[in-house]
């Protein structure tokens, strides 16, 4: 038995939706998983069927079996504001698309400062280039985002949070000020995933997610999606048509799979960066964590209220030492790996210095900075490989 096999079973709890929803045994002749559909041509009984574009499926980019699979999962996942769900090749394929999808030659676009950083490289290039004009703004900033919108404002980009520097923005409050401007709020919910934040349900109108993060979970994909509401799922779903944007098969089953354990994943993920983040607060070196899920963190109380959960990625601040010794540091780990991703198994950690490319906010951390992810291995045994680290820290 399955979500799809009978249309009149009662509403799902969301973790049940991850293992049910997109599933049809009937047409997977009792199969638990969707066939992986490697097809681009799609055959038609006669040429006024043909004509007509008259079938379930017409053309391998356009989706098949094992892509509607995942869709419909993931609008299970996103919520009832979701009115679909487009797959894309990468995260930062997500969110171009996106982009590209609502914005024309002198639109204006605000986007936080804040925000991963290929997405300031997108707008910066690209939007520049076709006239797009982009300004960044404190992700702190809440309702006072109303002075910054202009005539031509088009949509609002935020991070929540910031995947290197953590700040929580307002979204309710963002939302709020964008929306009576008639500006599109556009969130990067790769962090947290609908499982820990709906963001649609808070007044956001598009979700973008790398799934290459945590709905793949294994390290081994590179996926992204864009969850729309009613008011933008029309251009959305033009926009990947037009751009010709799509998955390859594999990755979309690999994408299914891993959402099916994402609510057990996941949960690890936060009991475990959440003991790691209070462990390295009283570690001498350390001055500060970067951790919404933490009571010190100044954006603790817009995650509590809009947040159900944390991911395992956090930043830490040093105390002041040379950056010879934080590599040496780095380089005596022997359980985290240093890699530029995030959301796998597996634990990682890598420098990072917002200096360079911050625009509205200054980043002034008062020492190195440091981004972990927590994985899935025994926190015993990653506390005990950041202490020697931190004694060659002290050493070096």
């Amino acid at each position: 038995m399955s979500a799809g096999d009978d249309e009149n079973t009662l509403p799902l709890k969301i973790e049940t939706a991850l293992v049910t929803a997109g599933r049809d045994t009937k047409a997977q002749k009792g199969f638990v998983n969707p066939p992986v559909v490697h097809g681009s041509t799609v055959l038609y009984p006669t040429v006024d069927d043909l004509r007509a574009h008259r079938g379930e499926f017409r053309y391998g980019r356009h989706g098949t079996p094992t892509t509607r699979a995942l869709q419909q999962a993931l609008m299970a996942l996103e919520g009832p504001q979701c009115a679909g769900v487009g797959i894309a090749q990468s995260g930062a394929a997500a969110i171009s698309t996106a982009l590209l999808s609502l914005l024309k030659s002198g639109d204006h676009l605000l986007v936080c400062d804040n925000a991963y950083q290929p997405t300031r490289n997108f707008c910066n290039g690209i939007l520049t280039r076709y006239g797009v004009e982009t300004t960044y703004f404190d992700p702190m900033i809440g309702s006072a985002i109303a002075s910054l919108f202009k005539p031509s404002t088009k949509a609002v980009l935020i991070e929540a949070p910031g995947s290197q520097s953590f700040e929580m923005p307002d979204l309710p409050a963002i939302a709020s000020a964008a929306h009576a401007h008639g500006a599109i709020v556009i969130d990067d919910n790769t962090w947290a995933t609908p499982l820990f934040h709906r963001s649609l349900e808070q007044g956001v109108d598009i979700s973008v997610q790398a799934a290459t993060k945590y709905i793949g979970g294994h390290s081994d994909i590179m996926f992204g999606t864009i969850s729309a509401n009613a008011r933008t799922w029309p251009a959305i779903s033009e926009g990947i048509r037009l751009l010709g944007v799509c998955a390859g098969p594999d990755d979309v089953f690999l994408a299914i799979r891993g959402l099916r354990t994402l609510a057990v994943r996941l949960a690890q993920h936060h009991r475990s960066a959440l003991e790691m983040a209070h462990w390295l607060a009283q570690r001498p070196e350390v001055a500060r964590v970067l951790y919404p899920a933490l009571e010190s963190d100044p954006g603790h109380a817009i995650w509590k209220r809009d947040f159900t959960g944390a991911s395992g990625l956090f930043s830490i601040v040093l105390n002041p030492v040379a950056q010879t010794s934080v590599d040496a540091m780095l380089d005596s780990l022997k359980l985290f790996g240093m890699g530029y991703s995030w959301g796998g198994f597996e634990s990682l950690i890598i420098p990072f210095d917002c200096t360079g490319y911050r625009t509205a906010t200054k980043w002034e951390p008062g020492g190195p900075t440091l981004r972990l992810h927590i994985g899935l291995e025994n926190v015993e045994d990653l506390k005990a490989d950041l202490a020697r680290g931190f004694e060659v820290l002290r050493a070096a």
